[in-house]
């Protein structure tokens, strides 16, 4: 895809996320690799729901901003995580409702967030880890996200929000609102018992 293609696509995933409520005002960011290992990246202080894809933020390979405003303060979030996750080449992090409510609750594993709930939680987000807490732009949750070393495409930052990277910006954004749609589904269900898949269930849609 080329970056005026990427750019336009960046601005079509930011709206459609706002539009159904999971981003509100000037929260969350978006990025996106390019085949020269450069990146377009959403800017600061912009609602994701007025993206104009003549102002994004451009980096060279080099990380260094060529073209645009100041992008996000998140820039080291993103960074962290491609030069981990190989295969990632869009990342999308939010600050959406009850992904943030999951990651205030107390007794939640650290290394698989969610319980089996869905088959297609399975499919779209796999296990999703938990990072403490850092004030949002702190260059510590980049320490704390290489620790994974590429191990998760899904994470959630406590009380902050979730972050998802995938091999395209349409598979990162499905994906984001799958953690989100599972988040919901488990705070609705933390009082009751509910039936989970099985270990035999859930490995199946993994292998397949």
């Amino acid at each position: 895809m080329n970056p005026s293609s990427i750019r336009e696509e960046i601005c079509k995933v930011g709206r459609s996320l706002f539009d159904r409520g999971y981003t509100h005002g000037a929260s969350g960011n978006i990025s996106v690799m390019l085949d020269d290992g450069g990146m377009i990246v959403t800017p600061t202080n912009v609602s994701l729901g007025a993206l104009d894809p003549a102002a994004l933020s451009v980096f060279d390979v080099s990380g260094r901003l060529i073209e645009g405003p100041a992008p996000t303060k998140e820039m080291p979030l993103h960074e962290a995580v491609y030069r981990t996750r190989r295969s990632a080449r869009a990342i999308v992090h939010l600050h959406s409702t009850h992904s943030v409510a999951v990651s205030m609750l107390p007794g939640i594993n650290d290394a698989d967030v969610f319980p089996p709930l869905t088959a297609y939680s399975l499919m779209r987000v796999g296990r999703t880890a938990l990072v403490p807490y850092y004030r949002p732009g702190d260059p510590r949750v980049a320490d704390a996200l290489r620790s994974l070393d590429g191990a998760f495409g899904a994470i959630l930052l406590a009380n902050h929000g979730p972050v998802v990277a995938d091999q395209s910006l349409e598979a990162a954004g499905w994906a984001i609102e799958e953690l989100e749609q599972t988040a919901r589904l488990m705070l609705l269900l933390r009082n009751e018992r509910p039936r989970l898949l099985d270990p035999a269930e859930a490995e199946a849609i993994r292998r397949t």
